[in-house]
């Protein structure tokens, strides 16, 4: 088990598609890594609040063998000081993140691709199954880059 205490907060735009995949992704590929991380989710809007994740999320984790479950919220001012790494899922909840960030904040706040190729991870939302495994394998392969560089030091 590693010694450094992470806690992580993954964000999309309404906490039901990508966020909420990422968080269970994130716990899951660590757990299995022998690492203990603390990681929950939450949306920069509030369009969702107290509702389940998407079925198609829960449908991917589940095909992949990745327990899920979570009640989407909206990202609040303490999240910037509970968590010691907030993760966007792309530029403009990243660009929302900083807007909201306030004065005092502890948190790294990044593009949680940015821990491997730079990329986004696009909202699923509207699309079809293919864009949720897409956002999955992206979840896997950046909760592997941010451990190997956060934890794995």
């Amino acid at each position: 088990m590693s010694s450094v205490s992470v806690s992580v907060l993954v964000v999309c735009l309404g906490n039901i598609c990508r966020s909420p995949m990422g968080e269970a992704v994130l716990r899951h590929v660590a757990s299995e890594r022998g690492i203990d991380i603390t990681v929950d989710s939450a949306g920069t809007a509030a369009y969702h609040v107290g509702e389940d994740p998407d079925e198609r999320s829960v449908a991917t984790c589940r095909k992949h063998k990745v327990p899920i479950s979570h009640k989407a919220r909206k990202v609040k001012t303490e999240d910037f000081t509970t968590f010691t790494h907030i993760l966007a899922s792309d530029q403009a909840n990243l660009q929302n993140l900083k807007r909201v960030q306030p004065e005092g904040a502890t948190a790294v706040v990044r593009l949680w691709g940015s821990y491997e190729d730079g990329m986004p991870i696009d909202d699923p939302y509207y699309g079809g199954a293919r864009g949720f495994e897409t956002c999955y394998q992206q979840c896997i392969r950046y909760s592997n880059a941010f451990l190997d560089q956060v934890v794995d030091k």
